[in-house]
């Protein structure tokens, strides 16, 4: 229908055209949720130009007819918090990947039903004649409520085209070649000649590090690798499980290093009003391959009060390691504690991932042999039993408050990812 009505526009407007294609998907969902990926068929209609000219800039629009599935019965996504973005390609005359997005526009979806997808554009400069063909490929989901949270989709098969641009080189094609004026006046003959020769001093002395100790090369930043961590957590309200993003990396000081443990994309909307200098997280970095033993890191308490819906980030944790160990040594995120409204979290790995790898030096009073490194401030603390602080409070509300903080990624984490029918979460 809509091939048809992009005829009769007539000569006046590009005609336009309209075709869908479907094809298999799998689904990640976010790292955070710990969910396992998902296959559905995801059904695509492209609209674009059927006709244009080189140097043209059409626009192009990608409508989900069907997802890839459905949400699930967890959680109601509200109203304008789902955005989409994907990739279109273009072949035959021409090659390239076209960007496309839709805005940030939903009604409510209901746990349990289909997935809601505003349409997508993105534009395309023409360069060369003859049939262009247009090709949805990979995309992406956000969600920004509860938390924001990406669910990538990519085909699991070949995907035909779903539309063709014929390119027409006439009109306003290409650029036009100027040319010069004629009776342009010359130059003179006989201008000095620049001196031959370079004017740039070549650089002189060592690149190494002039600190002591470590078999790095005078390298002094180390960026570790992000790495997914699952956990496992003792929180006020029960146990639960979560998988994070985490980051470490490090810079030379003198025999020591600098560490700064990073959490990826750790944001989230605060469920309730949460007091300044209430919230101080922690971890024990554990150390492997020559040296043993962890070091101490712990970020700052939050300096402003959080107000109910704002958005909480996790600081960059902090602290010194100073090797026990020469050889090369491996940083691994450990025990993360958080301290908050009187309580403590605390969540263990459940499986070891490296982030990071060091070619160390042996120092006094090094890491090697056990126990932590850096004391830090002591504020934060790590319960040896993984257990919780009893804190006799009466406050119902700072409880609960604290109980959304440590399980909402748990519990809301997994409804932005997009569940086929017959297929649930535990």
């Amino acid at each position: 229908m809509l091939g048809g009505a992009g005829i009769l526009l007539g000569v006046a407007a590009a005609p336009a055209q309209a075709a869908e294609v479907s094809y298999k998907t799998e689904c990640i969902p976010p790292s955070i949720s710990g969910l396992p990926p998902v296959e559905g068929t995801t059904k695509v209609e492209i609209t674009a130009p059927a006709e244009a000219k080189v140097g043209d800039e059409v626009t192009i629009t990608w409508k989900f007819t069907q997802a890839a599935s459905k949400n699930p019965d967890v959680l109601d996504l509200d109203k304008d918090t789902v955005k989409p973005t994907g990739t279109l390609k273009a072949g035959g005359a021409q090659t390239a990947d076209i960007a496309m997005e839709g805005p940030r526009q939903n009604p409510a979806i209901p746990k349990n039903s289909a997935m809601k997808l505003s349409d997508m554009t993105g534009k395309l400069k023409l360069t060369t004649a003859g049939d262009v063909t247009l090709t949805p490929d990979a995309y992406n989901i956000n969600v920004s409520k509860p938390i924001s949270t990406d669910t990538k989709c990519t085909p699991k098969e070949t995907v035909n085209s779903s539309a063709t641009i014929k390119v027409t080189s006439g009109g306003t094609g290409g650029t036009p070649t100027p040319t010069l004026p004629t009776g342009l006046p010359t130059l003179p003959t006989g201008l000095p000649t620049l001196p031959t020769g370079s004017a740039t001093p070549s650089p002189s002395g060592s690149g190494t590090d002039g600190g002591s100790g470590g078999t790095d090369g005078g390298q002094t930043d180390f960026t570790g690798k992000e790495v997914s961590v699952p956990y496992a957590c003792k929180t006020p309200i029960g146990d639960k499980s979560a998988t994070s993003p985490v980051q470490i990396n490090a810079k030379k000081n003198g025999g020591s290093y600098d560490l700064t443990v990073q959490f990826k994309k750790s944001v989230m909307d605060s469920p309730a009003d949460i007091p300044a200098d209430s919230v101080k997280p922690s971890m024990e970095v554990a150390l492997g391959g020559a040296d043993k033993g962890t070091v101490h890191v712990e970020g700052p308490t939050n300096s402003a009060a959080i107000k109910s819906g704002d958005p909480i980030e996790v600081p960059d944790l902090t602290g010194t390691y100073k090797p026990g160990a020469t050889g090369t040594s491996t940083l691994s995120p450990g025990v993360l504690t958080v301290m908050a409204l009187g309580t403590t979290t605390t969540c263990t790995p459940t499986r070891s991932e490296v982030s990071l790898t060091l070619d160390t030096s042996q120092q006094a009073s090094g890491a090697s042999g056990g126990g932590s490194t850096s004391s830090g401030s002591g504020s934060a603390g790590t319960s040896s039993s993984g257990g919780l602080a009893e804190t006799g409070s009466d406050s119902h509300s700072a409880l609960k408050a604290l109980g959304l903080v440590a399980g909402t990624v748990i519990l809301l984490g997994g409804a932005v990812f997009t569940f086929m029918p017959g297929r649930r979460t535990r």
